[in-house]
């Protein structure tokens, strides 16, 4: 979140933790896309 502010992003919600024991934040990049990001503990990748 903190890059993408310093690459001109407006931060439209704050980065939290979520009830369901996760992080997530949202921003729009300066050509107006709103984008999520999200930190999920329960989801494992099976390689």
């Amino acid at each position: 979140m903190e890059l993408a502010k310093n690459a001109g992003a407006t931060i439209t919600v704050p980065p939290h933790d979520t009830f369901w024991g996760g992080y997530a934040g949202y921003f729009q990049d300066p050509d107006g896309h709103l984008w999520e990001v999200v930190w999920n503990p329960q989801w494992v990748i099976q390689e």
